[in-house]
C-alpha cells in the first residue's frame, strides 16, 4: 500500500498499515477517520496535557489542536492522546504534594506506552506545568522517536495595589498573615488577582526553568519558551509544529541525535545562567539517565563556577517571564553564553539547524535590566551550588540566586515531616539563626520528595529569610527564595546522615568552600547509626507505594529503577 519515497517516514507506524494480514487494524483506523490515502502517511502521536485542574494546562486543548492542524498540513497523520498532570501550587501543603514529582513518571510511562503500543512515528508533546514537561523528555528520549516539546507558555503576573503578584507572593502573604504583618482583607485580595488566567506559574520557577532548559537542549522551537500562554503566537508556533516534525522525519533526526551531552551542557549553562530552580537538578539528571547520557550532580556546580548569572528574575529577581519576552526572550541569554564561549553551539537541534545556526536569526541584545551582558553579570558565577560533607556525603543542591546568605553555623531544629515543619514556623518557635531541618520527606521517605514552598514561603513571609537556614531531603518550588538546601542525599529514610540530626547539634553551611556539615564526631554519627532504625513507610500500596519501593536516590534524579 505504500508508495515512492513515503515509506521512508513510516519506519514504526507499517507494522499496523500495511499488508492483507493488518486489514482489521486498517479497519479500526478508518473508524477514526483515516482514508486509504492516511494509509501511506506517517504517524505522529501528539501528547495533549490539557487539563482543568490547573491555569498551567487549562487552555492547551487549543494549541494541541493547532498542532494537530500543522502535522495534517504537512502530511502527517495526527493522533491526539491524554495523560495526567498534577498542580504542585494547588496542592502544596497538603499530603497531595507527594504526587507530584510520582506524576512525572506517570507522565513519562504513559506517554512512551502509548506512542510504543501504537507504532506511531513521531512524536510531538503540548504541555506546560512543572512535571509536564520532564515526564515528556524522558519518554522522548527512551522512545528515541523523531520529536519535539511544545510549551503552551507563562500566565501573565496579577496586579495588587499597584503591584505586579504572582503565587510567590501568595505564599509569602500567608506567612506575613500568620505573624499579624497583613490583615486577612489583604490577604483575600491578593488571591482574587495573583492568578488572572491560563499559563504556567509566571517567574523563573521550575515550568519557565525547565521549558528554557528544553530549548537550550534544542528540542523545542528557538524563540518560543518565553512566549505567555495567552499570546496569539503561540498558536502560529503551534501550526508550523508539523512541519518541523515531517522534517525530522524526513531526515530521520531522531531525540538521542539531539539529547547528547553537549545538549545538557547547554541546558544547565542557560539554568545557572538564569537563577533557575533547583528542581532543574533533579529532571535534567532524570532525562540524561533515559537518554543514556552521562551526567552528574557534580556537573552542576562544576559549570555553576564559570557560568555567570545574567538575569533579573523572580524568585531571585524582580521580573517575570513576560518581561523576559518583551527583551528577546531566551534566546539573548544563549546569544550572550555562546559569545562568552560557554555554549555547544555545533549541537544539533529540532530545526535541523546548529544552536549557532538558531541563534543567527535572533539580533535582541541585553537590557541591561531584565537580562545582563555576560561580561557584566549579576553575579560571576551560576545561581545552584552543589554542597557536599557529612551530611550530604551524595550532595545538596542550593540555590544561590537571589540571596547573599552563603554562610551560616547554627542550632539545628528537628522535624519528622512537612506540616510539623510548617506549624513550627507559623507559630514563630523558628528564630533568628537557627537551621531548620526537615527531614523524611525525600523520594522514597515522603514517598514523593514533595516541595516545601509553604515552609519556605512562611519563613520569607516572616522576615526571617536572611537568618534562618533551612535544608531538607525533600525539595524545593522553583517559587522558592533565600537560604534553603534541598535534595540532601542520601535521604533520612535510607540511613542518611540528616536522620542523625538531634535538636541542638550546630549545623555549618560554607557556599565557597560546598560544605554542608553537622558538628558532631565521627565516632557519635556512628553510635547514633546503630541505635536507628528506618521508620514504617507512609505508603506500602498503590501507586504511592510502588513508587516508594523503585525510586533511586535524588543524587541520580530520583528515577524509578528499583534501585536506591
Amino acid at each position: 500500500m505504500v508508495t515512492g519515497n513515503k515509506v521512508d517516514l513510516k519506519r514504526h507506524s507499517r507494522a499496523v498499515s500495511e499488508g492483507p494480514d493488518r486489514a482489521p487494524a486498517r479497519s479500526m483506523l478508518r473508524a477514526v477517520g483515516l482514508d486509504d490515502e492516511d494509509m501511506d502517511k506517517p504517524f505522529v502521536a501528539i501528547g495533549n496535557l490539557a487539563s482543568d485542574v490547573t491555569p498551567c494546562n487549562v487552555h492547551l486543548d487549543r494549541l494541541a489542536q493547532k498542532v494537530k492542524r500543522g502535522v495534517r498540513e504537512a502530511g502527517g497523520v495526527p493522533f491526539m492522546f491524554g495523560t495526567i498532570t498534577i498542580s504542585d501550587g494547588i496542592s502544596m501543603g497538603t499530603e497531595g504534594m507527594k504526587a507530584s514529582l510520582v506524576s512525572r513518571e506517570v507522565i513519562a510511562d504513559s506517554i512512551e506506552t502509548v506512542a510504543f503500543g501504537e507504532s506511531m512515528d513521531g512524536l510531538i508533546v503540548v504541555a506546560a506545568c512543572d512535571k509536564n514537561m520532564p515526564g515528556a523528555m524522558m519518554a522522548m528520549a527512551r522512545l528515541n522517536l523523531p520529536s519535539m516539546f511544545f510549551y503552551g507558555g507563562a500566565i501573565l503576573p496579577g496586579n495588587y495595589q499597584g503591584k505586579d503578584v504572582n503565587i510567590q507572593d501568595m505564599y509569602e502573604a500567608v506567612g506575613s498573615w500568620s505573624q499579624g504583618k497583613m490583615s486577612l482583607e489583604d490577604l483575600l485580595g491578593m488571591e482574587r488577582v495573583a492568578c488572572p488566567g491560563e499559563g504556567a506559574c509566571a517567574g523563573m520557577f521550575t515550568a519557565n526553568t525547565m521549558s528554557s532548559a528544553i530549548e537550550a537542549m534544542g528540542m523545542s522551537i528557538p524563540g518560543a519558551s518565553s512566549i505567555p500562554a495567552v499570546d496569539p503566537r503561540n498558536e502560529d508556533m503551534a501550526l508550523k509544529s508539523g512541519g518541523i516534525l515531517q522534517r525530522l522525519l524526513e531526515r530521520n533526526i531522531k531525540a538521542r541525535d539531539i539529547l547528547t551531552r553537549e545538549a545538557f551542557e547547554n541546558a544547565v549553562r542557560v539554568v545557572l545562567a538564569m537563577g533557575g530552580s533547583t528542581n532543574a537538578a533533579l529532571h535534567l539528571l532524570a532525562i540524561a539517565h533515559e537518554a543514556d547520557v552521562e551526567l552528574e550532580l557534580d556537573d552542576f556546580d562544576r559549570l555553576s563556577r564559570t557560568t555567570p548569572y545574567i538575569t533579573d528574575l523572580r524568585p531571585g529577581g524582580r521580573f517575570v517571564m513576560s518581561d523576559m519576552d518583551k527583551v528577546g526572550g531566551v534566546p539573548v541569554v544563549m546569544r550572550e553564553l555562546l559569545e562568552a564561549g560557554l555554549l555547544h553551539g555545533d549541537a544539533l537541534t529540532i530545526t535541523g539547524k546548529t544552536i549557532a545556526e538558531n541563534l543567527e536569526a535572533f539580533d535582541a541584545r541585553p537590557d541591561s535590566r531584565v537580562i545582563y551582558p555576560a561580561s557584566s553579570p549579576r553575579k560571576p558565577t551560576g545561581g545552584l551550588a552543589i554542597l557536599k560533607g557529612n551530611l550530604a556525603p551524595e550532595g545538596a543542591v542550593m540555590k544561590v540566586a537571589g540571596t547573599a546568605h552563603l554562610k551560616h553555623e547554627g542550632p539545628a531544629k528537628v522535624y519528622d515531616g512537612e506540616r510539623a515543619a510548617f506549624e513550627a514556623v507559623t507559630k514563630g518557635e523558628i528564630k533568628d539563626g537557627d537551621v531548620l531541618v526537615l527531614r523524611y520527606e525525600g523520594p522514597k521517605g515522603g514517598p514523593g520528595m514533595q516541595e516545601m514552598l509553604a515552609v519556605t514561603g512562611a519563613i520569607m513571609g516572616q522576615g526571617l529569610g536572611d537568618s534562618v537556614l533551612m535544608m531538607t531531603d525533600g525539595r524545593f518550588s522553583g517559587a522558592t527564595r533565600g537560604p534553603m538546601i534541598g535534595h540532601v542525599a542520601p535521604e533520612a529514610q535510607v540511613g542518611g546522615p540528616i536522620a542523625l540530626v538531634r535538636n541542638g547539634d550546630v549545623i555549618s553551611m560554607d557556599v565557597e568552600t560546598r560544605d554542608l556539615s553537622v558538628m558532631v564526631s565521627d565516632e557519635e554519627l556512628t553510635r547514633r547509626r546503630s541505635e536507628w532504625s528506618p521508620p514504617k513507610p507512609r505508603h506500602t500500596t498503590g501507586v504511592m507505594g510502588k513508587y516508594a519501593r523503585l525510586v533511586s536516590s535524588a543524587s541520580k534524579g530520583a528515577v524509578t529503577t528499583g534501585s536506591t
